[in-house]
C-alpha cells in the first residue's frame, strides 16, 4: 500500500508545480534584460509581432520597440526592390537604414503598415477606369472596396468627452450607392447626449492574426456636429417602434419613440470617387478632391446648358424600387428662374415618359432581435452627369414621400406625392400617382433643379 501512497504524492507534488509554471515563466521573463528579449521578438514577422502585443503589457513594450518594426520595414521594401526595382525609392530605403531614432514614438510601424496598405493601389486605380456607359461611374467599385478589404467605422463623442468606436453592423450596396449602418444595443449614448459623430474608412491590412482586429489606414470621410443638427433635424418618417430624424442629407438616426436612446445610425454614400474617400484621406482630414477645369461649354445663344444625362435610383434597405437612365437633357437661358437651372427627365404631359414603381416605398430597418418598415420613406441615389459625361452632381439621401394636395386631374383619378430633396447645389422634384387599378405607385414627373452658382463655378462661366 506504500507505493501508491507514493505515486500520489508525487501527482499532488507535479500538479502543484503545473499550477505555478505559467507565474514561474512570466518572472523569468521579467528577469531577463530587454535587450534579450527584444533579439528573441527580432525573429519574428510583422503577424506575429502584432499579434504578441496583445499578451500583456511587457510584450506590448517590447514589440513596439522602434528598431523591431524598422528592421521589419526595411525587409519589406527590400523584398519590393526585388520584384519591382524601378517602385522603390532608393533614397527613402537609405535613410530607414541611417536614421533609426531621429523619428517619433510608432513611425516605423506606422511606416511599414502604410507601405504594405499601398500595394495593388495601381491595380485598383486601373478597375476604377473602367467607366458604366450606364451610370457614368466606376462600373467596379463594390468589387475594389471588397479587394482592399475596406470597412468603415463610427466614432462617437457624448458631452462627457467619452468617446467610443463602433465597427459597422451590417451594409448594403445598390447600383449606385451602398448603405451602411451601426445598431445602437444599448451601446451608444442617448441622442441628446451626442456631442459628434465621425465617420472613417478604413482599410484593413492581410495579417495572419486569427481572433484579432487587424491593423487599418483610417481616412475621415463626415465629422457630424450633433447640437448643431439636432434642433433642425428633420423626420422624415416613423412606424410604432422607431423614429427617423434626418440631420443631413445621406445620415440619419433612428430614435426609440419611447425614449430618447439611439436604435441606429445610418449613412448612404454616392459611390462617386468612395474609394478614394474612403482610403485616401488621414484620420484627421478627409480626403481632397482634385481641381479638374473643366472644358469651357457651347457658346449657344439659345441653348447655352444642355448635355446633362440623369441617372437616378430609387431603393430601401433590401431592394431597388425604381432605376432609370434619361436622355440628355437642356435648358435655355430664358428658363433660368430664381437663381436654378431647370432640367425635365420625367415630364407629366408626356404619358410614354412615365415610370412604374416596382414596390411599395419604405425603409425596413432591424435592431438586434427588433425589426420594422418606416412606410413612405426610400433613399434616393442620383448621378447627374455634364455634357462631357463626367459626374457633375452626385447626391444618395434618404427621402420622404408627402401626400400632396393637387386639384382635380382628369389623367390620374389616385392620389398624388410629391418628394422634394434640397441641398446647397440643388433640388430635387418627384411628383407620384397611386394607380388603383394597377395597384402600384407611377413616377409621372421628375425634375431636377440645379444652381445657377454651380454651373457657373463647373464650367468658369457667368450664365
Amino acid at each position: 500500500m506504500a507505493a501508491p501512497r507514493a505515486v500520489t504524492s508525487r501527482m499532488r507534488t507535479s500538479k502543484r508545480a503545473d499550477k505555478s509554471y505559467p507565474a514561474s515563466t512570466l518572472n523569468f521573463l521579467k528577469r531577463l534584460p530587454s535587450e534579450i528579449l527584444i533579439k528573441i521578438l527580432s525573429y519574428l514577422d510583422a503577424a506575429a509581432l502584432f499579434s504578441i502585443i496583445h499578451v500583456s503589457r511587457l510584450f506590448y513594450q517590447l514589440a513596439n520597440d522602434e528598431a523591431l518594426w524598422n528592421r521589419i520595414y526595411i525587409v519589406e521594401v527590400s523584398k519590393k526592390k526585388k520584384r519591382n526595382p524601378n517602385c522603390v525609392d532608393k533614397q527613402s530605403l537609405k535613410m530607414a537604414t541611417l536614421e533609426l531614432h531621429d523619428r517619433a514614438a510608432g513611425h516605423w510601424k506606422q511606416l511599414y503598415f502604410k507601405t504594405v496598405a499601398s500595394y495593388g493601389m495601381n491595380m485598383w486605380r486601373i478597375h476604377l477606369g473602367l467607366i458604366s456607359g450606364h451610370t457614368g461611374l466606376p462600373s467596379r467599385t463594390e468589387r475594389v472596396l471588397r479587394n482592399l478589404l475596406v470597412t468603415w467605422e463610427l466614432t462617437v463623442s457624448d458631452r462627457s468627452g467619452h468617446e467610443g468606436t463602433h465597427e459597422l453592423s451590417w451594409s448594403k450596396f445598390c447600383e449606385t450607392s451602398v448603405t451602411l449602418c451601426w445598431s445602437g444595443g444599448g451601446c451608444l449614448p442617448d441622442y441628446q447626449q451626442i456631442s459628434t459623430l465621425q465617420l472613417h474608412g478604413v482599410r484593413r491590412i492581410a495579417l495572419n492574426c486569427p481572433g484579432l482586429k487587424k491593423p487599418g489606414w483610417r481616412s475621415l470621410m463626415a465629422n457630424v456636429d450633433m447640437p448643431a443638427l439636432t434642433q433642425g433635424a428633420q423626420v422624415i418618417g416613423q412606424d410604432r417602434l422607431v423614429e427617423l430624424k434626418l440631420l443631413q442629407p445621406g445620415m440619419i438616426i433612428g430614435v426609440w419613440r419611447e425614449r430618447s436612446s439611439v436604435a441606429f445610425v445610418m449613412f448612404t454614400l454616392h459611390f462617386h470617387r468612395l474609394v478614394e474617400r474612403s482610403i485616401q484621406g488621414s484620420s484627421v482630414c478627409p480626403y481632397v478632391e482634385p481641381i479638374i477645369k473643366s472644358p469651357l461649354d457651347d457658346i449657344d445663344p439659345e441653348y447655352g446648358l444642355h448635355g446633362y444625362q440623369l441617372h437616378i435610383v430609387l431603393h430601401n434597405t433590401a431592394c431597388e424600387i425604381m432605376s432609370g437612365s434619361f436622355p440628355p437633357m437642356f435648358c435655355k437661358r430664358t428658363q433660368i428662374c430664381d437663381g436654378f437651372i431647370q432640367l425635365t427627365a420625367i415630364s407629366r404631359a408626356v404619358i410614354s415618359q412615365h415610370t412604374p414603381l416596382s414596390s411599395r416605398i419604405n425603409i425596413p430597418w432591424r435592431c438586434e432581435a427588433l425589426h420594422g418598415a418606416v412606410k413612405n420613406c426610400c433613399i434616393m441615389s442620383l448621378t447627374l452627369l455634364d455634357e462631357f459625361k463626367k459626374p457633375f452632381w452626385c447626391v444618395c439621401s434618404p427621402v420622404s414621400m408627402e401626400l400632396e394636395k393637387t386639384p382635380v386631374s382628369y389623367d390620374f383619378d389616385g392620389e398624388h406625392f410629391l418628394i422634394h430633396h434640397r441641398d446647397s447645389d440643388g433640388q430635387v422634384k418627384m411628383n407620384l400617382v397611386w394607380m388603383e387599378e394597377q395597384r402600384q405607385l407611377v413616377l409621372i414627373s421628375l425634375v431636377v433643379y440645379v444652381t445657377v452658382c454651380k454651373v457657373n463655378e463647373h464650367f468658369s462661366r457667368n450664365y
